[in-house]
């Protein structure tokens, strides 16, 4: 059962993305569930270093995938990325930016808005 859609502001959670389409649930949100071990909640606006980060981790996004439907990543591309992996991405200085009216209110028990508000690309 997914859980209620909204965002770290507590306001209906906005897509990510449909191209390349994203979420746990492929629905183009960062929705999540019980399901979702990864806590895939952030949406996020990857950059090279970030995905280069994220090969060197073990989880190459660049490669694409065609049996399950996976374009594989560049640059720019918007995607709900695990709440985790962002956060070991910040400790590492290659944090991507943050969609946070599209991040789930979830990701805020990996990652305190304190955290992730410097990185909002969607805040004026």
């Amino acid at each position: 059962m997914m859980d209620e859609s909204l965002n770290v502001f507590g306001e209906k959670l906005l897509s990510c993305s449909d191209e390349p389409l994203t979420g746990f649930f492929r629905d183009g949100c960062c929705n999540t569930s019980a399901q979702d071990f990864g806590s895939h909640t952030i949406c996020v606006g990857v950059t090279q270093a970030f995905l280069e980060f994220s090969r060197a981790r073990g989880n190459d996004l660049m490669t694409p995938v065609p049996q399950f439907g996976f374009p594989g990543l560049r640059e720019g591309d918007r995607w709900c990325l695990c709440a985790s992996r962002w956060r070991e991405a910040h400790d590492a200085g290659v944090a991507p930016r943050v969609y946070l009216q599209r991040t789930h209110q979830r990701a805020l028990d990996v990652v305190p808005m304190d955290i992730l508000k410097p990185y909002a690309a969607d805040l004026s």
